[in-house]
């Protein structure tokens, strides 16, 4: 199976940095293009499966992500200690990973913005965008704008951001997604919290409308927010994300 990836860094430990529903392994590279000032060592950038360039999945609980990546990851490490950063959906997947149950075990599991309560109205709303059939567009930019909207970017938001956000097919341009995805199974907090056999660190942007850091307390007593920072927050203040991971390891 194809997991695209962009990685840097030298030696040492591995951080692993897990995207957004919707989004691609672009949306770090705000915070990637400062990591020297943080991260000495190397760092991978996946793509998730059904994202970007990578290969679909037949289905996309939170479990086959971790199952997909978790033999990247390990090909990766060398042997080496593994950190995980993921955002949102990513970080769903990051605490999921942190339960060992993947064949890793991580020295720690950040994650952002994970959206914890979902009511029905969402998850039908959510259903029915995976049921849809994907939009085809004349030129890749028209795609790009679309990949933006189910990244939750804006449409003139810096390129590399929105890395690997089409694909064509045919003579027509698709945005990258896999509609599929969207059937969301919501996370189950306790579970992951009480599996997990790393340290688990959450946090959120001040103005995420999708959660609050008095919510993610609930899980992580030590969880934070980022003042200014809506729920793409390693976009809006990447220096702060960095100093909080870095803080935290």
């Amino acid at each position: 199976m194809k997991i695209a990836r962009s990685s840097g860094g030298n030696g040492g430990p591995l951080l692993v940095l897990l995207h957004g529903l919707g989004a691609t392994g672009g949306v770090w590279a705000e915070m990637l293009s400062i990591a020297g000032n943080y991260w000495d060592n190397r760092w991978v950038a996946f793509d998730l499966p059904g994202h970007g360039a990578s290969d679909r999945l037949p289905s996309y609980r939170n479990e086959d992500y971790a199952a997909a990546l978790a033999p990247e990851i390990a090909e990766m490490a060398h042997g080496q200690a593994v950190a995980l950063l993921g955002h949102s959906l990513g970080g769903t997947v990051s605490l999921t990973l942190a339960s060992g149950q993947f064949g890793i075990i991580p020295q720690s599991a950040h994650a952002i913005g994970i959206k914890v309560d979902w009511s029905e109205e969402e998850l039908a709303r959510f259903d029915g965008l995976a049921k849809r059939e994907p939009r085809e567009f004349d030129s890749e930019q028209e795609a790009i704008v679309m990949h933006s909207r189910y990244a939750g970017l804006a449409s003139d938001a810096q390129p590399a951001l929105l890395d690997n956000g089409a694909r064509p097919k045919g003579d027509k341009w698709q945005a990258a997604l896999d509609l599929a995805a969207f059937a969301v199974v919501p996370p189950d907090m306790p579970s992951l919290v009480a599996n997990a056999r790393c340290p688990i660190h959450l946090s959120c942007g001040a103005g995420d409308p999708m959660i609050s850091v008095d919510r993610l307390r609930q899980f992580d007593p030590g969880a934070i927010e980022f003042g200014g920072c809506g729920h793409n927050a390693m976009v809006d203040d990447p220096a702060s994300v960095w100093k909080w991971f870095a803080g935290r390891q």
